[in-house]
C-alpha cells in the first residue's frame, strides 16, 4: 500500500484568473447628461474644499410691538422687502420680559441677529439692533422716517438682489462706531448664494454719520442699456445713483454687551429723550400763558392805582326820570 500525504504536503490549488468579460460601470444619468465618474470624483473633492471655508449662514428676525403705527408699520414692511435673507414674525408685547421673549423666538426661528421695532406712546420708534445670542446690541430713537410709498421715487431695482453697502469715512473714528459697522454690515449684507436672494449688485445701501446720527438712503445703481451707450467693464463714468427709499435716521442710545441687555459698553451722552423735549415744549407754552395772567394784573394794578377822574356830566340825565 501507498503511503499517504501529510497535510503539509499537498499544494494549495492555484485560483484561475476568468478574463473580465462583464460590461463596463454605466455612468451616472443627470437632468444635465451623463456624469463621468471622474467628473464626481472632481466634485467630491470640491465639496472637500469647500467645506472648510467660512460660509455666511446669517439669518435676521424681522418683528415689532403691539400697538405701533401704520407709518412704522410700513417703514418695517420696506426693510422685510430689502431683505431677503431675514424672517418677519407676528408682534411682540413691549414689555420687561421682551428680551427673553425674543431671544427664545431667534432661537426656534433659527435667525442669528433680530431687528425689534418698538413703538411707545404711539409717537417714538425704537429699534433694537440684536445678536443672539451672546450679543451685543444696540438701542437706536428712529427718527426722520419716511416709506417708500410716502416717497414715491422714481428708482426701481430687483426684488431680493444683493446690495452694495457703503459707509462714510467716520466710522472708523471711534470704538462705538466701528462695532456699529461691523453690525450693520453682518445685518444688511445678504449672504452670498442665499436661496431667496438673487446674485445681482444693482443697489446700494448708503450709511453716513452727521452730527452723531446714522443716516440710512438706498440708491439704485443705473446703467445705460443701449448698445452705444453700454459701459465698459470696470467704466463708472456713465452710471447714476437713483433714490428708491425708504429713509430714516438712527440715533444711537446705549450698546449693551448681551441679547437685549447686559452690561452697558457705550452710552450716548448727548441723547436727550423725546419725552424731556415734550416737556420742554409744554413748559414753554405754560410760559405763554403765565405770561397773559402777569399782564392782567399789572393792568388791574395800573388801574387801581391810576383812578380816572370823576366825570362832572354823569348824573345830568338821572333827574329827568
Amino acid at each position: 500500500m501507498g503511503r499517504k500525504r501529510k497535510h503539509s504536503e499537498t499544494e494549495a490549488p492555484v485560483p484561475v484568473k476568468k478574463s473580465d468579460e462583464s460590461a463596463p460601470e454605466r455612468p451616472k444619468r443627470t437632468l444635465l447628461g451623463w456624469k463621468d465618474k471622474s467628473e464626481g470624483e472632481a466634485e467630491k473633492s470640491k465639496a472637500l474644499s469647500s467645506s472648510s471655508v467660512f460660509r455666511n449662514k446669517e439669518k435676521v428676525l424681522v418683528t415689532c410691538s403691539r400697538r405701533i403705527s401704520y407709518r412704522y408699520r410700513h417703514l418695517m414692511l420696506n426693510m422685510v422687502s430689502l431683505l431677503p435673507h431675514c424672517k418677519k414674525d407676528s408682534k411682540v408685547e413691549a414689555k420687561s420680559s421682551k428680551g427673553a421673549t425674543l431671544s427664545e423666538l431667534i432661537e426656534l426661528k433659527g435667525s442669528s441677529s433680530c431687528l425689534f421695532f418698538e413703538c411707545r406712546k404711539h409717537k417714538d420708534l425704537y429699534l433694537w439692533m440684536v445678536k443672539s445670542p451672546a450679543g451685543p446690541s444696540v438701542k437706536f430713537l428712529v427718527n426722520a422716517v419716511h416709506t417708500m410709498e410716502e416717497l414715491k421715487l422714481t428708482g426701481n431695482h430687483l426684488k431680493g438682489s444683493r446690495p452694495l453697502l457703503t459707509f462714510s469715512s467716520n466710522f472708523e473714528k471711534d470704538a462705538h462706531w466701528k462695532l456699529l459697522k461691523e453690525m450693520l454690515t453682518q445685518i444688511f449684507g445678504v449672504p452670498k448664494e442665499h436661496r431667496k436672494s438673487k446674485p445681482y449688485h444693482d443697489h446700494v445701501f448708503v450709511f453716513s454719520i452727521v452730527d452723531d446720527h446714522i443716516w440710512f438712503r438706498n440708491y439704485q445703481i443705473s446703467v445705460p442699456h443701449n448698445e452705444s451707450d453700454k459701459v465698459a467693464k470696470g467704466g463708472l463714468d456713465k452710471m447714476t445713483l437713483i433714490e428708491v427709499g425708504p429713509r430714516f435716521c438712527l440715533n444711537p442710545i446705549k450698546i449693551f454687551g448681551g441679547s437685549f441687555g447686559g452690561p452697558t459698553l457705550y452710552e450716548n451722552p448727548f441723547y436727550v429723550s423725546p419725552n424731556q423735549i415734550r416737556a420742554l415744549e409744554k413748559r414753554n407754552k405754560a410760559g405763554k400763558f403765565a405770561k397773559k395772567i402777569k399782564a392782567k394784573t399789572r393792568r388791574k394794578m395800573h388801574e387801581l392805582s391810576n383812578p380816572l377822574e370823576p366825570d362832572e356830566f354823569a348824573d345830568m340825565w338821572k333827574d329827568d326820570k
